[in-house]
């Protein structure tokens, strides 16, 4: 059996309801359930049962500082065809530090160098078919967003399911930081 894998940090609930007030109408958008809001450190992909068990173990040998974050700004991604809207998270070296960990983790099991560089968002809302009108109002309007600060003590592996509706994530292992 293959699992869908990604490293992330949790929402805390009070956010995740801040972060609701602020999905409001915007053509084509897939609004996130609350179950859905975290931070990604590391989108691993499919793996079997034995690369996600060793996976686990690397994850576990992570030595990293909790830390306070902040969710900053709102902002989208796909430039001219917007894909996705998202919430910032404030720059923080020990987030950007068990981030870099998570990706060695990643390596260190045999699997690609992640292309994309670290940009640490809160996922709001999949895009079908948005102007980019809109994204760039939604974005304008939320400029200012500063929901936080929120302490962060653990990190998850998660397993993401499809089916009807929004994926589902399931936390398969959890990390505490020290």
């Amino acid at each position: 059996m293959n699992y869908r894998l990604f490293a992330a940090l949790e929402i805390p609930e009070e956010i995740g309801e801040d972060l609701l007030v602020i999905c409001e109408k915007v053509t084509g958008a897939s609004w996130r359930p609350i179950d859905n809001f975290h931070i990604t450190l590391r989108f691993f992909g499919e793996l079997d049962g034995t690369d996600a068990r060793e996976l686990d173990h690397e994850l576990g040998l992570i030595s990293a500082k909790q830390m306070k974050l902040t969710l900053k700004g709102a902002g989208w991604f796909g430039s001219s065809e917007p894909h996705a809207l998202w919430a910032g998270v404030e720059p923080n070296d020990a987030l950007t530090s068990l981030a870099s960990k998570c990706e060695r983790a990643a390596r260190r099991i045999g699997l690609p160098k992640e292309k994309r560089g670290f940009r640490p968002h809160v996922t709001l809302a999949y895009l079908h078919g948005t102007p980019l009108s809109e994204a760039a109002s939604f974005c304008q309007k939320h400029a200012l967003l500063n929901l936080g600060p929120f302490w962060v003590d653990r990190f998850h592996l998660y397993s993401s399911w499809s089916g009807k509706g929004p994926s589902r994530y399931v936390s398969e292992a959890e990390y505490p930081l020290g």
